[in-house]
Parts: structure tokens; sequence; C-alpha cells
């Protein structure tokens, strides 16, 4: 089944090429023959598959001869072998290739011999072996099930070695022909005895090769959703997923008339019983067990397993333990035009049937799908009410959303039952909406729910607005919710404890750290009074803990988060969890600057709500804070992993926003402006719905990209909008829009273009003073990175006050290299060195710094960086070192023996492999130690001479190299 336009690349097939070109060429001795038949459904790429080993084997020196059988029977007697002789290239062949070809084709045209088949077996070998002159013979045969009589004693007589030919067979067999007592199958028996013959089923491509088959198709427009799609329609068969995508390029609808009457050919071909088989399997819900089947079909226990084995050697049917699976969901699509209404009612009824006599099995899923398309929406109900609290109970939200959804339709229709709460519906539906991040779907299910009149009252029904309005990126309208709980007094005190404790969390997202431990202390006097409130409490004391760690204590205020972390886990409540985690890792890896340990908190997090089902919103945002750590550390490729696997959740509203910053930032890193721009636009899109809490770092990120793309306006622009807009106390946050602000007035100048505007360093200057004095009072490790971005602030100011000063830039790259910053530091060496350069003051120290700042930037992958670094190089006629040949060619990132293969952990003790694994765990020496029963001290060499032999600085690196090769 070959596809009509031959467009599309092979691909998923590598191995198999490499195989088949061993087997049939390379590992062949002189004088012996090989074969190997290639069996697999329609549609698999045999045919493909056998064009290009074909072309392979040609190009390596071997005569190729092709040919293809044909669906008349024996009519026919050597009909593939004549067609591969009239197809060669007789003008290319040679002269006395030219006249065997010939030869043999009058043969053929002469009349029938009566000396035997075994007479003409011999001349045919011969001629074959004129035509190949010494060179390898190939023989490539497509749709070998086929084949005519003579051929298949023709293989045998040649494959057997009788013919005193080296030969070589290539054939392709649709699996789903060879049934019962089909002669090629006893053909394929006797040839298998032989060493060299082999049979080799061709699987359907993986997920991966499904997918890169249609983005070839499509092209970029290929969506994530369109992928899933062609994935799970087409189960990896080539030739249906380059039909799929081709609906998808072309933007039809529906199935197209090709597949259609493929897959009805395929269904009509089987036996009637099989038939029927098919049809009840392609209506229910995979997998179908055996006894369920044979419930539904009504046939004798003998006649189904009959036709269960037709169907699964037509390779329509796929049989396991646990039950009965289309090899193609496409049938089901297909099959379910072809029932009349009254018999896919039929079905349904059947497995509903069945399955509510099953005993002591949890089937509430699959009985509301069968009530529901049987036509019995009052039974159908309270099965799908019961499988959405099933899916609760094992925090499948997603799952239990659709229930909810599936559970509102029912009670909505002309024939649902009337005596369901309406209002009890939409409450679900709407929490396991927000549960699984369908957070625009959770607000107009919960303002269809304020409609209700019998609905909960007014104060819960804010804090719950104010929840998903949070989660969808739009803080500011949610706080002002939680203010008018707070300030109802109709609200009950648990209503007012709530609001303060999810207020408190909030503010703190939004940097707001004063205000959020207000708001928490608040809380939790309220809760003091309020039995129940666990939950309260952990959000409450996390947003505190956050409040003081950051303005007065950091040790006491990280006691306070980790005390609130152990409290939610005891309570067991998935929300709880990760808002505990969230707050813990982003403190860590953010103002505290404990990156390395914030990044293990984050990842380990994320493992942890992920097992409490909320990858799609609490995971993708431990995920964002993992990349901007692993992003500040210079880990760059890493974090690319980090951010890609989280995107494939599809998160919506704040949990979009977050991972597209941090792929924003990566992106300005690289260099890759369209990808930012388009991250961008996309996060002001959200945040236009009033979120507060994104805009600082995305107009942060707005001012760098404008930079490197050299429009200075719009990088002045987006600082002063920060600077007017902002009422966070992220002081950092701050400091950062400050240096972004006073660069872009530095690269104006440099650039002669664009004027300095000094009104905006005047403001910029007093942000600097205020940011300083507000950092006064913040705790020590606050200070430092301020410190470090004020450096920068102060050194960018002399670019265009008097002369860059080199003795600002040293200080500021010795304070980043000290905390771990490779790409401030980098920059920090390039203005050194262009200073000392424009002063014409030490040459030496100006090439080594212009050398080093080169050799982190090409590490790092900082493309924009490296491209200045070399201009001014090249201005200065500094030589630059090349990269080294092992580096990555995206990341830049170094090779280093984690990355050769093999065991990176080889050269480890057994006592160094146990510090290791505890280290990626992410305790602290001391918490090791305690484990290994070891001093701190003692942990503290291990460590380093981990360090040394893994050739890592950080224990990010080290944890990485050991996740990668600890054994599963």
């Amino acid at each position: 089944m070959a596809s009509d336009v031959d467009s599309a690349p092979l691909v998923g097939r590598a191995h198999q090429v490499a195989l088949l070109r061993s087997a049939l060429l390379d590992d062949v001795r002189q004088g012996h023959t090989a074969a190997v038949f290639v069996t697999g459904e329609s549609g698999v790429g045999k045919t493909r598959l056998l064009r290009e080993v074909g072309a392979l084997l040609r190009e390596r020196g071997a005569l190729v001869l092709t040919g293809s059988c044909l669906d008349i029977g024996d009519a026919s007697p050597l009909h593939p072998l004549l067609q591969a002789l009239r197809r060669l290239d007789t003008a290319a062949a040679g002269a006395r290739t030219s006249s065997s070809v010939r030869g043999m084709l009058q043969m053929f045209a002469a009349e029938t011999p009566t000396d035997g088949a075994g007479a003409l077996l011999e001349r045919v070998s011969r001629g074959l072996h004129l035509i190949a002159e010494g060179r390898p013979l190939v023989l490539v045969l497509d749709d070998l099930q086929w084949v005519d009589r003579t051929t298949r004693q023709l293989l045998l007589y040649l494959l057997a070695g009788l013919g005193d030919l080296q030969l070589s067979v290539l054939a392709a067999v649709r699996a789903e022909s060879l049934q019962g007592a089909h002669p090629l199958r006893r053909v394929l028996t006797e040839l298998r005895r032989l060493r060299s013959v082999r049979v080799v089923d061709l699987a359907p491509l993986d997920r991966a090769g499904t997918e890169q088959l249609a983005a070839a198709v499509v092209g970029p427009a290929l969506t994530a959703e369109a992928a899933e799609l062609v994935w799970q329609r087409s189960g990896g068969n080539p030739f249906v997923a380059e039909e799929l995508a081709r609906d998808v390029r072309d933007g039809r609808d529906g199935l197209s008339d090709t597949l259609r009457e493929i897959f009805l050919a395929r269904v009509d071909a089987l036996p009637e019983h099989a038939h029927q088989v098919v049809h009840a399997v392609a209506a229910g819900v995979e997998p179908v067990e055996h006894w369920l089947l044979a419930r539904v079909v009504r046939l004798p226990e003998e006649e189904l397993i009959e036709a269960v084995r037709a169907a699964v050697a037509h390779r329509l049917l796929v049989g396991a333990d646990e039950g009965y699976r289309l090899r193609h969901r496409l049938v089901a699509e297909v099959l379910a035009h072809e029932l009349l209404p009254a018999e896919r009612r039929v079905l349904h009824r059947r497995y509903a049937e069945a399955l509510t006599s099953a005993e002591a099995e949890l089937h509430q899923a699959r009985l509301a799908h069968h009530w529901r398309l049987a036509g019995e929406p009052a039974r159908a109900l309270p099965a799908a009410m019961a499988a959405a609290g099933e899916a609760q109970r094992l925090h499948g939200y997603a799952e239990a959303h659709r229930h909810w959804s599936v559970a509102l339709q029912l009670a909505d229709g002309a024939d649902g039952p009337r005596d369901v709460d309406r209002a009890v519906l939409l409450e679900h539906a709407a929490e396991s909406a927000h549960q699984c991040g369908e957070h625009a779907r959770a607000l107009a299910l919960l303002e269809e729910l304020g409609a209700v009149g019998t609905g909960p009252p007014s104060c819960s029904l804010r804090i719950r607005r104010a929840r998903y309005l949070a989660a969808a990126g739009r803080s500011a309208p949610a706080e002002t919710e939680y203010r008018l709980v707070l300030e109802d007094p109709d609200c009950t005190p648990g209503e007012r404890a709530t609001a303060a404790a999810y207020l408190a969390e909030l503010l703190v997202q939004m940097g707001r750290y004063a205000d959020a431990g207000q708001r928490a202390r608040v809380a939790l006097q309220l809760c003091a009074d309020v039995a129940g409130s666990t939950s309260e409490v952990v959000r409450a004391s996390a947003a505190l803990g956050f409040s003081e760690a950051y303005l007065e204590d950091p040790d006491a205020g990280l006691l306070v988060m980790r005390e609130a972390l152990t409290v939610a886990e005891r309570s067991g409540r998935p929300d709880d969890v990760a808002c505990a985690y969230l707050h813990l890792a982003e403190f860590l890896t953010g103002p505290l600057n404990v990156i390395e340990e914030g990044v293990v908190v984050a990842r380990r997090g994320a493992e942890r709500v992920a097992e409490l089902g909320l990858g799609r919103t609490y995971e993708t945002r431990l995920l964002a804070i993992a990349t901007n750590g692993l992003f500040r550390v210079g880990q760059w490729a890493e974090a690319e992993k980090v951010v890609a696997a989280a995107l494939r959740h599809r998160p919506s509203g704040a949990d979009a926003v977050e991972l597209l910053l941090a792929r924003c930032r990566l992106s300005v890193g690289y260099g890759d402006i369209e990808a930012a721009d388009r991250d961008l636009d996309a996060v002001a899109t959200v945040l236009a719905g009033g979120g507060a809490r994104h805009v600082l770092p995305m107009l942060t990120l707005r001012a760098g990209l404008a930079m490197w793309q050299g429009r200075h306006d719009v990088a002045r622009q987006a600082v002063q909008r920060g600077l007017t807009e902002s009422r966070s106390d992220d002081v950092v946050i701050l400091a950062a829009l400050v240096w972004h602000g006073l660069r872009a007035e530095a690269e104006a100048h440099a650039s002669r273009t664009v004027a300095v505007d000094r009104t905006a360093v005047r403001r910029l200057r007093e942000a600097m003073d205020r940011i300083a004095a507000r950092s006064a009072g913040a705790s020590r490790q606050v200070r430092s990175v301020v410190d470090n971005f004020l450096a920068l602030c102060a050194a960018e100011i002399s670019r265009f006050d008097g002369g860059s000063d080199p003795e600002l830039w040293a200080r500021s790259a010795l304070a980043w290299d000290r905390d771990n910053h490779p790409y401030p530091a980098a920059y920090s060496r390039l203005r050194q060195a262009e200073a000392l350069l424009a002063r014409r003051a030490r040459p030496a120290t100006a090439s080594r710094l212009l050398r080093e700042a080169h050799q982190i930037a090409q590490n790092l992958g900082a493309v924009p960086l490296t491209s200045e670094i070399r201009d001014l190089a090249a201005r200065g006629r500094v030589t630059l070192a090349e990269r080294d040949p092992g580096t990555d060619r995206r990341s830049g990132a170094a090779a280093s023996p984690a990355d050769s293969g093999g065991d990176d952990l080889a050269g480890l003790t057994s006592r160094e492999r146990e510090v290791l694994a505890a280290v990626a765990e992410g305790l602290t020496n001391k918490e090791i130690g305690q484990r290994l029963f070891i001093s701190e001290r003692t942990i503290g060499v291990h460590v380093s001479h981990i360090f040394d032999k893994l050739q890592v600085r950080t224990r990010v690196q080290a944890s990485a190299i050991f996740l990668r090769n600890r054994p599963e």
C-alpha cells in the first residue's frame, strides 16, 4: 500500500535499513545466498523500505532486479522476474548484460519447454549468472503473498544453493493475507530452516516516528494537538499517518474516502463471525475482556475463539491478557457509520447490561459511556457521577472533569432525570476543571453556578472565583474578590480565614512580601478559632515563612516553610502539598539564591505533585522554577529539556505564563528572536485580563530582547512601564529591571543613533536609591543579589557618563563569579575588556578577559553575547580560542565525561556513590552525615572528590549525572 504522494521521508527505519544491508550484502560470502522476508500489515511501509534498501544496495555495487507479484493466481509464471528484467536499465548495464537480459526475455517468450520445470529453473539460474557478471545480485520482490507457483519453486531452488549463483532476495509479504492453507506459508516454513534466511516483522512507527512523519507532511504548522490526533488515529501505520497528516495540512475534516474504503475492504474480507467480533470491539471501551465480548456477541465459546483468531490474523484486532483492542482506532470511526442507529444501541445496551451484572468490579466510567450511547440517560447519569468520584479519589482530575461534564450534559438533556441538583453538578465540574488546569472553563461554570438560585452562598462563590482568577493569571481581580470577602460581615470566620490565607499566598506570588506577611498573620489568627482549617494553616504558614525569610530572618522563615511542607504532607491534600513545595522552591532559587538546592526541591516537588494528579498545574509551575534556576547557574541545555517536558502538559493561565517566561529567557539568551517574541506576545495576551504578578518579568525580558534587536526605544519604554506600574516588594526583580533600563541607555549612547534620555536616567538612579534603601532591611542573601545588580547598574552608568570604568566592571564580574552566575559574569568581562581597550590600558588583561567571556558564552550557547565578544575581539585584534569539537551545537555545553556514554559513575567508590545518591535527593551535607553516620566535614570531602571525578562544579550537575545513570 503505497502513498500517492511519495514526498515524505523514510522515518523510524534506520535500524531495519542497516540490518537488511548487512544481511543481504555485507555478510554474504562469495558464492552464497541470503534472503530476508519482510512481513507486516498493509501500509506499514514495506514497499518504501524495499525501495530504499534496493537503492542503497545498488549504490554499493550490487545489481538489483525489482519486481512485483500480481493478484491473479498462477496465470503468469515468473511474472515478477520478467517484470524485473524488463525494468532493468539495459542502456546503463553494459553490452554483455543487455545481451544476457534480451536472451532471457527471448527464452521466456519462446514456446514452453517440454523437458520439465527443473530444466527451466536451471536455465533461469544460468541466465541470472550471466546478467550478474560476477557482481552481487539482489532480487527485490514486492507483494510476495500473491507469488505464482513457478516463482515459489525458483526461490526454493536458488536459495537452496542449487543454482551456483551468489544471490540475495529481499521480499515483502502482507501478513494479513497469509491465512489458512496459503501456499506461501509452506514455502516460508521450509526457507526458515536455512541459516541464511531471515523473516523480519515490520512494526508500526512509535509516537516519535509518527510525529516526525506528520511534521514532514504538514510542516511547521503542525500543532501538538494535531500530532497527538494523528498518532492516536493511525496507530503508527505510516500510510495512515501520511493520509491523516495531509488531511490536517489541507484543512479537511473527517476521514478520507481512501482510508474509509481501505479499512472497509479489510473488514469485509473477514468471516461472518469475525466480522461480528470486530464490530463489537469497535463499539466497546478498550481493552474489551474476553468474558465481556462473549456476553455481547453471544456466540458459542469455540466459535468465538475462532472468530477472534481470524480477526487477529487479519491484523484488525490485537489480543493480550487484559483483552482485545483494535489495531487501528480508525476502524471504529469507519464502522460507526456502517451500523444502523438501532444496531449501535443494541451493542451498547448489551455492554451496559453485562457490566452491570459483573460483581466486585469498578466499571462506572464504561457503564456511563454505554448507557448514554444506548439512549438511557437516567441510567447513565448515576454511573457518570460515580465515575467522577472514583477519578477524584485517585487524583485523576482531568478524568473527573470529563465525567462531571458528561453528567451535566445528561442532566440537561430532554430525556434526562429531573431529580438531580444541577448546582451540585456545576460545583463539582467547576472545581475539577480548575484542578486539571482548565481555568477558563472553571470560571464559566462558576458563573453558571452563580445564576442558579440553589447554589452555594455568595462568600463561598467569591473565594472560588478568586482562586480560579488567580490560577488563570488574573491576579488583580482575584485580589479584589478576596478583599470583598474579608470586608463582608455576612461571611463566616471560616470563609474569612480561607480568604486571608489564599490572599497571603497570592501576595507572595505578586512580590508584595510585607502585605503577604500581614495577611498571613491575620489568617493564622482566624484559623485558631476555626476547626478543620489545616489547609488554610499550610498556605498562611508558607506565605508567612516566605515573607519573614525575605524581609527579616531567612533561617526562621525557611524553618516555617519546611514545617508547612511537613504539615501539608501529613494532611495529604494535593493542593496543600503543592503550595508548600512551590513556595519553598521559589524562595530557594530566587531571593535566597541557594539555587542548586532550590532546583532539586522544585524537581522533587514536581514529581510529588504529578503523583497527586496536579501535573498540568502545579507540576508545570515547579518545573518553571527549576528551569529558571538552571538558567541562572548556566545549565541552559538542561533547562531547555525541563521546560520542553513541562510544556507537553499544555498548561493554561498562570501556569502557562510561568513556562512561557522561562522558555523566553532561554530564547533571549540563545538569540532566538522570533521564538522569544512569540512567547512574550502570548504572555501579554494572558496578562491583558489583569495579571499583575508576571508583568515585571515580562517587561524585563521585553527590554532584553529589544536591546539585542537594537530597538533601544522599545527597551526604554518597557522599563519605564515596569517602574510606573509596579507595586512589588521584590527588590531583586526591580534591580534586574533597572539594570536593563540603564543598559538600554548605555547601548543607545554606544550606538550613536539614539540620544541618552537624561530624564529616564534620573528616574533610574532614583529607583537604584530606593532599591538600595529597601534592601538594607532585607536578609543578607537578598542584599547580596541586589548588590550584584546594583554593581551592574553603576558600571552601566559609567558607559555614558564619563567613560566606561573597568574597575566597576571588574567588581561586577567578581560578584557574579562568587555566586556562580556565568551569564552576567561573562557580560561584565566583556564590558571590562571593552573599557580597557578604549583606554589602551593593560591589553594582555583585556585579551584574557575576552577569551574567558568568549569561552563562557560559547559554553552557554549565548549567540548574541558571543557575537558581540567576537566583534570587540576583531576590533582589538585579539585571537579567540575556537570551540572544542566536543561541544553541543545547540547549548554550547562542553562535552564532559558525563556525556560520553557508558557508566559515568564508574570512577566513584561505593561510599561516594552513596553520598551522591543522597545529594540527588536534595539532602544537605549535615543531613547526609546523619544518614550515613559520618561527620559533616567528611561528607564535604566526599562531595569535593565526587565533583573532581565527575568534572562538575555544582550539586545540580552532579545530581543530573546520577539520575541519568541510576539503574531503572
